[in-house]
């Protein structure tokens, strides 16, 4: 069998695969005698999430898991970031970015702020975050066994300059992603601190990770809009909106779909969270050609061509490749 024949093989068995379903217990109130189960979309039956839990996860497209990640775990991951601030660490690949507003850095003085750092897969210690076995097991709830963590930040939101760049534009992440399914597909996102609504915390749009990819493009925000922040072009204001205020460990799982952001850090400290995006090995990419996805394919090549001086014949799906790792399982094709 050809290696085209053998994935079409693949992509036709998984999407196949039938879903997974859950049947509600009856309670003294219910009076439907229907034997019907609940079929689930989001999530497979690992017996780890409650019907709860699996249900909540279908309507709103997030679940906050509290407590997740020791606080040992997330004192090193801040002193290795702390390490890559003062440039004693260096990681092949690591993209770091700074906040166009914030003149002061949090630990080396003549530096601007770093905001954010991205693609830590080649740091050993900030990687362990990715395979910590208590993220895998909920993971493996959303993906299925095979996994592969295919993009990594630690978000360092700085103190906001008055210019409100610290915002996070309202994003549906699988804008940047050119691999698909997106149901399978997940990020883990642990809070490193206590994340409240005065430094910032998510805001998501509930039941959003339903509908389909928006266009997205840079803001028009007066203050500027850090780089490659894109934003969701039209979304309803009106739709309800959930602020996730979280303690040092709590951990949100959420759909690549589901509309969120973030506000603007209006404290004097920095606001931290490690995060990874996970995508079942079974996913497989596609051409964004043609799609809302263009404009960040190019800004996503420009800054790869830039970077890492790379022949410009470099695909968007070729800047994903060499970042997936396989966590879990076996990689059978991303």
């Amino acid at each position: 069998m050809s290696r085209a024949a053998e994935r079409l093989k693949l992509l036709i068995n998984h999407l196949d695969r039938p879903p997974a379903v859950i049947t509600a217990a009856p309670t003294s109130v219910q009076t439907s005698t229907s034997n019907h189960p609940q079929r689930l979309r989001y999530t497979f039956d690992t017996d780890l999430l409650t019907p709860e839990q699996r249900l909540s996860y279908e309507e709103n497209g997030f679940i906050l898991i509290k407590n997740l990640v020791s606080e040992e775990d997330i004192d090193r991951f801040r002193k290795e970031f702390e390490k890559i601030c003062r440039r004693e660490v260096k990681v092949p690949g690591l993209v770091v970015m700074r906040d166009l507003a914030i003149a002061k850095s949090e630990f080396v003085a003549d530096q601007k702020a770093i905001s954010k750092l991205q693609d830590f897969q080649e740091d050993p210690e900030l990687f362990r975050y990715c395979s910590l076995p208590q993220i895998l097991q909920y993971v493996e709830c959303f993906t299925g066994p095979n996994i592969m963590a295919m993009h990594t930040m630690l978000i360092n939101k700085p103190p906001d300059a008055g210019k409100k760049t610290s915002r996070h534009p309202m994003h549906q992440d699988l804008h940047y992603f050119p691999f698909r399914p997106a149901d399978r597909i997940v990020c883990a996102w642990t809070a490193m601190e206590k994340v409240h609504r005065q430094n910032g915390c998510l805001v998501v749009l509930p039941g959003t990770h339903t509908s389909t990819l928006q266009e997205h493009d840079y803001p028009d925000w007066e203050g500027g809009v850090n780089k490659m922040y894109h934003g969701v072009r039209n979304y309803d204001p009106q739709h309800p909106r959930v602020h996730l205020e979280m303690e040092k460990g709590d951990t949100v799982f959420f759909h690549p779909l589901l509309i969120h952001g973030s506000g603007m850090n209006q404290t004097q400290g920095f606001r931290k969270a490690i995060s990874c995006h996970y995508a079942s090995a079974d996913c497989y990419y596609i051409d964004v050609m043609g799609t809302t996805q263009e404009n960040i394919e190019k800004e996503v090549k420009d800054i790869a061509l830039k970077k890492y001086d790379m022949d410009s014949e470099i695909t968007f799906k070729d800047t994903w490749a060499f970042r997936g790792r396989l966590v879990q399982g076996e990689r059978t094709s991303l």
